[in-house]
């Protein structure tokens, strides 16, 4: 298998050349870059996003807003949105790429916070206030824990997303793993290329592992195992 050779000499080629690993463009300076630009775009997108989200689902009201976030993250052109605000910004700084990021990470994370919210059971709700909670109080203490696992996916869903999407970063000039890929493609350096891809790869699969095991450390056992009863059984075929 002639490809897979091909493969595996460019990655012993681009992961063993010293020169990859030292200097503003080596590998950590890239792999910290690409981590820059993608928490600042998360953690902004979770600013607006949560509370926004928050509120719609625990008031019922706004509903229109999570509606047209979730139609934008099916809609988005995210390198047509950058190509645009390069145009409009300029490339001096890192904004022109961050703002297209949060877009794209915003509507995963409010649609799943909306739909964690909502999706709390109407008993627990009344059970909070019956008690003598408050709106705030039922908020913090009952609906967001129950609520957690679906705003971690989200949150999830979008980092996954910004960690894929920032390589396109590199069309503007700026720095993170995609450098490799659009350098690579431009100079027919196609170890680069195949270095830099699985670079970006290992990185998302990284981030995914994360959110799992933040999942498990925040989400509690009752909440787990709320989910799992709250699964439909699996259907079974007939056997004729």
């Amino acid at each position: 298998m002639s490809w897979l050779t091909s493969f595996l000499g460019w990655l012993e080629e681009f992961f063993g050349d010293p020169a990859n690993w030292s200097g503003p463009g080596g590998i950590p300076a890239r792999l910290a870059e690409h981590l820059e630009f993608s928490a600042l775009a998360l953690a902004l997108a979770v600013l607006v996003a949560v509370p926004v989200g928050l509120a719609i689902g625990h008031t019922g009201r706004g509903q229109l807003v999570v509606v047209v976030a979730a139609n934008l993250a099916r809609a988005l052109p995210t390198l047509g949105v950058l190509v645009l605000f390069v145009l409009l910004l300029g490339t001096s700084s890192i904004w022109p790429v961050i703002i297209p990021l949060v877009l794209l990470a915003v509507p995963p994370i409010l649609v799943n916070t909306y739909e964690g919210i909502r999706g709390v059971e109407p008993e627990l709700r009344d059970a909070a206030y019956g008690m003598g909670l408050r709106g705030g109080q039922v908020l913090g203490q009952v609906l967001v824990p129950v609520a957690l696992p679906l705003i971690l996916l989200g949150l999830r869903l979008s980092a996954i997303q910004v960690v894929a999407t920032t390589t396109v970063a590199a069309y503007t000039g700026l720095g993170g793993l995609g450098r490799y890929v659009i350098d690579g493609f431009a100079t027919k350096d196609y170890s680069s290329v195949v270095g830099g891809s699985v670079l970006i790869v290992a990185f998302a699969l990284v981030v995914q592992a994360a959110f799992t095991l933040v999942q498990r450390v925040t989400v509690s056992p009752g909440v787990s195992r709320r989910l799992k009863v709250r699964q439909p059984p699996a259907r079974k075929e007939n056997s004729r």
